[in-house]
């Protein structure tokens, strides 16, 4: 197994190999609520899960395959996109101690140019108008050098830089990323969040291909709003906007 230090940032559990550590994490949390920032990270996973229901590869003990615990009871269920924004933060600013050209496709993919390099998936368990529980799971490649399932654009950062990452400082950088800014969210600072979380958007500037149900169209980003609704503007110059998994970005 790749080497994780016994003290770490955070507490961690370390495992060989499980279905998913979203699924493994919340069959702990089932069993005796662990501390916040808990963190399950696997050398490899047989049914990662991504959004749309889509898969994750990943090449056993190459990459960073994790899951952790928040408990935001502070936050409203309306406002839960601010989780989101400050884990694919945390993440982004740590894979730019590496390389450039980082941005986040909205919701919450994480690229490298027009290339994937990073998905989280985010569970939130509600109760009544708050959040009781979220766990954020994560796969990033970052030693992987080829990929061989029919996803479109994976990369990673060993292909990125020809360099070997320690999968652990990795994620130490991450976590204390994703401390700082669940520090800022609950002391109510969601402006700053979300003015950083729009500057790092993935095509930010310019116009650009998307689809939605009527079909293909041209459009730039004018803003995410607090929800998680994407606005964009199209030739036409009229608003549209969409919630997850109701427009498609077109990548060539």
């Amino acid at each position: 197994m790749t080497p994780f230090p016994n003290e770490f940032i955070v507490p961690l559990i370390h495992i060989e190999e499980t279905n998913s550590t979203n699924s493994y994490l919340q069959a702990c949390i089932n069993e005796s609520r662990p501390e916040e920032f808990t963190t399950v990270v696997a050398n490899f996973q047989t049914a990662g899960r991504g959004q749309r229901g889509n898969s994750w590869e990943s090449e056993r003990g190459s990459n960073l395959l994790f899951s952790f615990v928040l408990y935001p009871e502070f936050l409203e269920a309306r406002r839960q996109f601010f989780i989101s924004q400050i884990v694919s933060l945390a993440i982004k600013e740590a894979l730019e101690c590496h390389t450039t050209d980082i941005s986040i496709k909205w919701p919450n993919d994480i690229y490298w140019k027009n290339k994937k390099i990073c998905g989280i998936l985010i569970e939130n368990d509600l109760m009544g108008k708050y959040i009781n529980q979220s766990i954020a799971g994560i796969g990033i490649n970052i030693n992987q050098q080829t990929f061989v399932s029919p996803a479109p654009n994976p990369v990673s950062l060993k292909q990125i830089t020809n360099k070997e990452y320690s999968l652990s400082d990795v994620l130490d950088s991450i976590m204390q990323r994703v401390k700082a800014y669940y520090q800022l969210l609950r002391q109510g600072d969601t402006e700053l969040i979300s003015q950083r979380y729009e500057q790092a958007l993935f095509r930010k500037d310019g116009m650009h291909r998307y689809r939605d149900r009527q079909g293909e169209f041209t459009a730039q980003i004018v803003r995410v709003e607090s929800e998680g609704r994407l606005i964009l503007k199209d030739e036409t110059q009229i608003e549209r906007g969409y919630m997850f998994k109701e427009v498609e970005y077109l990548l060539k």
